[in-house]
């Protein structure tokens, strides 16, 4: 079994009263947050950070310091079984645009309740929730 190592971020941006928070659009078809496989001599925040800005274009995020959450999941890829450990962030940008990476088919920023229908995965709806508890707790 091959183990791999991901860093990436739940980014959100505040709208008005609201909380946005960013979903991409993967081509297998489901929508998570901006996360990708760290390189070697990096830090997990330098990984989410050179990932959030390769996918997103964004580059002005402030991480929510008490923040860090890890999942863990299998999966096939080209016949061979991949563990895969990822640590989330989060963090809050400015930036509304999006210049989508040739990863990904579309982004969406959504409330929190849309958000978590759109979601796919369940270990993402739990990423989303504990950082919409936090988040619901330091305003």
């Amino acid at each position: 079994m091959i183990e791999e190592t991901s860093a990436g971020i739940v980014l959100f941006r505040k709208e008005d009263s609201k909380t946005l928070f960013l979903l991409l659009h993967y081509p297998s078809g489901h929508w998570d947050f901006v996360k990708g496989k760290m390189e070697k001599n990096e830090s997990t925040h330098e990984t989410a950070i050179r990932e959030t800005k390769e996918e997103t274009g964004i580059t002005d995020q402030k991480f929510v310091k008490e923040f860090e959450e890890w999942i863990e999941y299998n999966f096939q890829h080209k016949g061979e079984l991949i563990h895969k450990k990822v640590v989330f962030f989060l963090a809050e940008t400015k930036t509304r645009d999006v210049k989508l990476s040739h990863e990904h088919l579309d982004f969406i920023w959504s409330d929190y309740v849309s958000a978590m229908e759109k979601t796919t995965f369940d270990n993402a709806k739990t990423v989303l929730t504990k950082a919409q508890m936090l988040l619901s707790e330091t305003r």
